[in-house]
């Protein structure tokens, strides 16, 4: 029987759609590469992860109604490794970025993507809290957070515009901190949790059932949302998976051009329009191998080692703060830091929050980055393809300093609670989850052909996806509507 390869007289891959976009032409996938060579992407996608519902957001929840609410934890994160699968899918078949592909669903996405990136990622609340937490360790003045955080803003930048190859600098350094990070998650297991915490957290998946209404009960809507969509990255980080995925070069993302800084490295105005693979003996052979150590790459990374920052952070605060705490925003953090020097050792405490700040200020270098990548991907293939001057390098560079000016202009006007600042983007980052679940099963069930695309149990994950984040956003939309009347 013979392979069934998609034919063109003039060479276009007709399955992806051309409507809005210039066509994508075939090309051969490339050959795969061993798990070693591809680890990065989920480790960027962890160190945006950690430093947001792992180590704020379930921590304060777990002080609040102890530990019954884990499960739910458990249950955000598998989701996001299933859509963060989906996210990959397109571009290790396509090269282009899930976003770029939604463009192709309908143009108006372009711009929509753009809100859904920017507002509710534009607040600085990791860089605050990173720097909060720095004072913390150091006894400084509470006065010291503005200017330590724009100082930490400012860094960021420049180490974002000078990199030759910005991914390559970005996976240095959050590999880094992100090793620093599982050491002291190495300390709490060996050092810090005892018998009673790990019982805790068996009954949290188990013997506290009963108690689920009244713990949901005890947590602010917002709140709650914004935990579940930040079980994991949440909302448009995990569609920067796929860019990373690009500049990785994964599957087809190995023949797109890759982000460089226009001052040290060789930049290119060419635009990311992808390729797709004749679906022949090879070329499929080809694309399970990619399949397989991406997923292998994505499991282990992201929902592994994300799951037990979860666990550990979540039983490191019911063990030395309990439950019931009156700590208000990020003064949680304070407090289980005073607690460990008080019950543990006097180092511990500045330990636990120098940590805090290796986490946040990870993150915050990740937000930075993947705001920055998704906001150039979009200009320059939509508005922007055909311009020499605005190269997507370029378009990079301006976006991360329009951040970082908005984000210290933020701070300037005395807007500094970490938490407040993060319960704002995580809340409206459920929202955006629930739009593009959706967009994921129209792209890669709809657009892509049966043997590359979506189906089976997976399909089945995407669709639990559209109802989870579907129905705690239609909940949060309606309780804080009403509270308007």
């Amino acid at each position: 029987m013979a392979d069934p390869v998609p034919s063109s007289p003039s060479g276009i891959a007709t399955e992806i759609s051309s409507q809005y976009l210039p066509p994508v032409t075939y090309r051969d996938l490339p050959e795969p590469l061993p798990l070693k060579k591809v680890i990065g992407p989920s480790v960027l996608l962890l160190a945006g992860s950690i430093g947001s519902g792992e180590f704020v957001l379930w921590p304060y929840i777990s002080t609040q109604t102890g530990l019954a609410l884990v499960w739910l934890a458990t249950i955000g994160i598998l989701t996001q490794y299933y859509l963060n699968m989906e996210i990959t899918r397109y571009t290790l078949a396509t090269g282009e970025t899930a976003v770029t592909g939604f463009t192709r669903l309908w143009k108006h996405w372009s711009w929509l993507f753009i809100i859904m990136a920017v507002v509710p990622w534009m607040w600085p609340g990791w860089a605050s809290g990173s720097s909060t937490a720095l004072t913390y360790a150091f006894g400084l003045s509470a006065s010291m957070v503005v200017p330590i955080t724009i100082a930490s803003l400012v860094l960021i930048g420049i180490v974002l515009t000078i990199s030759p190859v910005v991914y390559k600098a970005v996976e240095k350094i959050q590999f880094f901190l992100v090793a620093l990070i599982l050491l002291f998650m190495v300390y709490i297991v060996f050092g810090l949790l005892n018998g009673d915490s790990w019982s805790a957290l068996l009954s949290g998946f188990t013997a506290e059932i009963p108690d689920i209404p009244a713990a949901i009960g005890k947590i602010p809507t917002a709140l709650l949302l914004g935990a579940i969509a930040f079980a994991g990255a949440g909302g448009v980080m995990n569609l920067a998976q796929s860019n990373w995925v690009r500049d990785k070069g994964m599957g087809m993302g190995a023949h797109l051009p890759k982000i460089v800084s226009p001052i040290t490295g060789q930049e290119t105005t060419a635009a990311s329009i992808g390729y797709f693979f004749p679906q022949n003996s090879e070329n499929m052979a080809r694309w399970k191998a990619w399949w397989r150590v991406a997923d292998r790459e994505q499991f282990l990374t992201f929902f592994v080692l994300g799951l037990l920052a979860i666990m550990l952070f979540m039983m490191l605060a019911f063990t030395y703060v309990g439950v019931g705490s009156t700590a208000q925003n990020f003064d949680f953090v304070r407090l289980l830091g005073e607690n460990l020097s008080a019950k543990v050792a006097p180092w511990v405490g500045p330990a636990f929050w120098l940590t805090g700040v290796v986490v946040l200020l990870s993150t915050n270098l990740t937000v930075l980055d993947m705001i920055a990548r998704i906001v150039a991907d979009i200009l320059k293939n939509n508005w922007l393809r055909d311009s020499k001057q605005w190269s997507e390098s370029r378009l990079y560079v301006t976006i991360v300093w329009l951040m970082v000016i908005f984000g210290s202009t933020i701070l300037l006007l005395g807007v500094s609670q970490p938490l407040v600042l993060l319960v704002i983007a995580s809340a409206l980052n459920g929202l955006v989850m629930f739009v593009y679940s959706v967009l994921l099963i129209k792209l890669n069930r709809g657009m892509l052909p049966r043997a590359v695309g979506l189906g089976g149990v997976r399909f089945a994950a995407v669709i639990w996806a559209v109802v989870f984040y579907g129905g705690f956003s239609i909940y949060l939309i309606v309780t804080q509507f009403g509270k308007l009347f």
